[in-house]
């Protein structure tokens, strides 16, 4: 995850979290990530205590985070789940 987003690599990591995740109501968790969607499943979001992305309609995508070095870590957590499963 560079500048761009790589959906298809976004929607893959998703993916992964809802197979291999533990499912709490309308939330998957794997790996200290949580992933779910709207409503009306046009958006997702997956985020980690500090750092949260919604992934929506069209490709466009928002992070909220304070510090990069939260990103950093959240973006390790990401490839790790995509490496693992």
């Amino acid at each position: 995850m560079k500048n761009e987003l790589d959906s298809k690599y976004l929607l893959q990591v998703f993916d992964k979290i809802r197979k291999f995740g533990e499912k709490k109501g309308d939330e998957y968790h794997l790996n200290g990530i949580k992933a779910f969607t709207d409503l009306d499943g046009y958006t997702l979001f997956i985020e980690d205590a500090k750092v949260k992305l919604s992934f929506g309609f069209h490709s466009q995508y928002h992070f909220d985070y304070e510090s990069r070095d939260d990103y950093e870590s959240f973006e390790k957590k990401l490839k790790a789940i995509d490496k693992e499963y």
